[in-house]
């Protein structure tokens, strides 16, 4: 591992799950780290999040993980129900033999804030990090000996580092200015999600909240995730449908009426749920088609600033951990940035792309109607639990790339 100087300053923008993660590997590389955030505090919005096991894997290596699973949740099984049957369709355990045999690290799920928290704690405990909040990247040039950004708010300084991770999220300024593919492809989807307390919970979905499980119930152009979080004691809903009045001019599609309608002929216990699901925000579902490029010299793209993808495989965050846990290793055995961050997209660009592309294709199954999803429910029906065949490539994560790759320095 090269020996750290003045020359190593690394500088990471955007404060979320994946600027943090990649922050925190680099450091843990040896390397000086500068994070910036555009807001004015940290902080992470939204509800749960499940963390298949390379994500767990993921954070083992980042050292986090004792601290995220203190108020996660591994729920037992992983279901597929018919939205409007309400019969199940397949299960997978996820506490068996089987499981532990094929994966080690756990299946878990959690809140958002809570992941973000162990992150930024790990961060903010670090000698070689240092967060800076209320910083908005305006622009990033590099030339031979750095790159050097430049911030919205007249009180700030330009900043030279020596190279930059951009992890600023689905609008990402920095991958505008480098790729310049345009705005993010809405699916015509939304969402509405929010926590409750179980506590709060009655009759057949206190039950269900009981079950330690994570739901899908999968419908015509609908569906409903659910499990619990925070040690049990919040429960998790998202509710997700097509919109029949998406334009991309407007902001009135994606309403509370529609979401009635939609799930109107849903069974009982999705209706049951229904009146519960957080109606505050609604969250208009994109992704992006995959790309060639995700490193330009010395600046290079991470999470969904790189691959932004739906969530019907839940693995945004997930694949953002990847990518800075890899980002991380060719940083420690590559002492110029430029050739670690190549390294760390030839590893990781093929399996991201993979996973967006198969996100989208796992919603369209998701969401079939009439014969198709007749059929659906017979091909997957009757499965072993404890076959993972379908999804073990998902939740396999990215191996390391050779120390040798490209010349290690190391």
């Amino acid at each position: 591992m090269p020996v750290p100087t003045p020359a190593h300053q690394l500088a990471v923008i955007g404060g979320g799950i994946g600027g943090l993660a990649a922050a925190l590997a680099a450091a843990r590389a040896g390397r000086t780290v500068t994070l910036f955030e555009r807001a004015a505090e940290f902080g992470e919005i939204g509800a749960g999040l499940q963390l298949a096991p390379n994500a767990s894997h993921a954070l083992d290596t980042l050292g986090v993980l004792p601290a995220v699973r203190h108020s996660a949740v591994a729920p037992h099984r992983l279901a597929m129900m018919d939205a409007l049957t309400g019969s199940e369709v397949v299960t997978l355990d996820l506490r068996g033999d089987a499981y532990r045999d094929r994966f080690t690290h756990p299946y878990l799920v959690t809140h958002r804030t809570d992941l973000h928290s162990a992150l930024l704690d790990a961060c903010t405990g670090h000698d070689l990090i240092t967060l800076r909040t209320g910083h908005t990247v305006t622009d990033a040039r590099q030339d031979t000996d750095g790159v050097t950004l430049t911030f919205g708010e007249d009180e700030h300084a330009p900043f030279t580092a020596d190279a930059v991770i951009a992890a600023d999220g689905l609008h990402s300024r920095l991958r505008r200015s480098l790729v310049g593919d345009g705005d993010p492809i809405c699916s015509r989807y939304v969402a509405y999600r929010g926590t409750i307390p179980t506590a709060r919970m009655t009759g057949s979905m206190s039950e269900l909240a009981a079950t330690s499980a994570v739901m899908v119930w999968a419908g015509p152009r609908m569906h409903l995730v659910q499990y619990p979080l925070r040690r049990g004691e919040l429960y998790n809903q998202v509710a997700v449908f097509e919109s029949d009045h998406y334009t991309p001019d407007s902001d009135d599609w994606g309403t509370e009426a529609e979401l009635e309608e939609r799930f109107a002929g849903a069974c009982s216990t999705m209706r049951d749920a229904l009146p519960l699901v957080a109606r505050d925000r609604r969250w208009p579902l994109f992704d992006r088609a995959p790309l060639t490029t995700w490193t330009y010299g010395r600046i290079t793209l991470l999470g969904d600033s790189a691959h932004p993808m739906l969530q019907y495989l839940a693995q945004g965050a997930c694949q953002a951990l990847e990518d800075a846990v890899v980002l991380g290793h060719a940083l420690a055995h590559h002492d110029d940035a430029a050739t670690a961050f190549t390294v760390y997209e030839q590893a990781r660009r093929g399996r991201a792309a993979a996973i967006q592309t198969n996100a989208r294709s796992f919603g369209e199954i998701c969401h079939l109607e009439g014969m198709g999803a007749t059929l659906r429910n017979l091909h997957l029906g009757g499965r072993d639990p404890h076959d993972f065949d379908d999804i073990a490539w998902v939740w396999t994560p990215t191996p390391a790339p050779a120390a040798e790759a490209l010349g290690a320095s190391a």
